[in-house]
């Protein structure tokens, strides 16, 4: 049997031979790079990248974790790193891709961390008309970064580090408010949060959450009373709930079988990862996958 591997990509899609580099920031417009691979981007994960596309006209269609939808244009999609996705372009599709390094931002944002904990999810901001304030706003700011980008001027990155701040609040701002945290607390609960977030995405080994806690010097309780507060979800569901969004990529876009995904996920038993994919999806695994291949069919 052939098994179709997720695509992973340090840099732009499609591109090899690239050296990461903590201080990446590109910018290119749509079609520079879809029409070489006919408007079609082939779902793929970035893990070091940001990814923001600017969609002025055209039609999109957007696959995540679920079947191909069409996107409202215009409109402005949010990739954070780790995000699996795909796109499909008609040959009239205008806009422009944003591509920013994770480590850039994290810097920026180092004590605005219910900023990056908001920016670290997928978001499509959609706007009634290419005429809308905000967008109008957004864009503008878009055109500085491009313009300095292409410039050599004093105090280029501090330039560019600025504007980057500024255009990532004010899609932090556009985002709708019943998709914010908001947390009574001071921002160490939300940088615990978010350093547990980034340790169980990054972490391939098997690890329960007192391991975790010890890695971030809390207690287990604190953890727990932590994610409670921030999330409303105790740690251990956050990382089973993790681990099943994983499952679903591997179900919808590879062909390993669910004994493969259980054994990748670092399930000591299939009928287990079974059993928690239902308790959490309402679903088998063997269901989801054919119910969303029937669904793209």
């Amino acid at each position: 049997m052939t098994v179709q591997k997720l695509k992973h990509f340090d840099g732009l899609y499609g591109d090899l031979n690239f050296e990461q580099r903590s201080d990446f920031i590109f910018l290119e417009m749509i079609h520079t790079r879809s029409k070489g691979f006919g408007w079609v981007i082939d779902t793929h994960i970035h893990s070091h990248l940001y990814q923001l596309f600017f969609i002025d006209s055209g039609n999109v269609a957007f696959e995540s974790s679920s079947p191909m939808q069409d996107l409202q244009i215009p409109c402005i999609l949010i990739i954070p790193p780790n995000t699996i996705h795909g796109l499909k372009y008609s040959a009239d599709v205008k806009g422009n891709i944003l591509t920013v390094s994770d480590k850039i931002i994290e810097i920026i944002f180092k004590d605005l961390p219910s900023i990056l904990v908001d920016m670290e999810k997928l978001h499509c901001l959609r706007f009634p008309n290419k005429k809308d304030p905000v967008f109008l706003k957004i864009t503008y700011i878009l055109k500085q970064i491009q313009d300095e980008l292409f410039e050599t001027k004093p105090e280029k990155s501090k330039f560019l580090d600025a504007c980057l701040m500024l255009l990532f609040t004010s899609l932090w701002r556009t985002i709708p408010t019943n998709e914010i945290i908001r947390v009574n607390d001071t921002n160490t609960t939300l940088k615990y949060f978010r350093a547990f977030q980034q340790l169980f995405r990054k972490t391939e080994a098997v690890k329960n959450i007192p391991a975790f806690a010890k890695e971030l010097g809390i207690s287990t309780v604190h953890l727990n009373r932590i994610c409670r507060q921030v999330a409303g979800k105790s740690a251990l569901r956050l990382l089973q709930e993790h681990k099943i969004d994983q499952a679903k990529n591997y179900l919808i876009h590879t062909s390993y079988s669910v004994s493969e995904i259980a054994y990748k996920l670092n399930f000591e038993y299939p009928n287990y990862f079974a059993r928690l994919f239902r308790k959490i999806t309402k679903s088998s695994p063997t269901n989801y996958r054919a119910r969303l291949r029937e669904h793209k069919e």
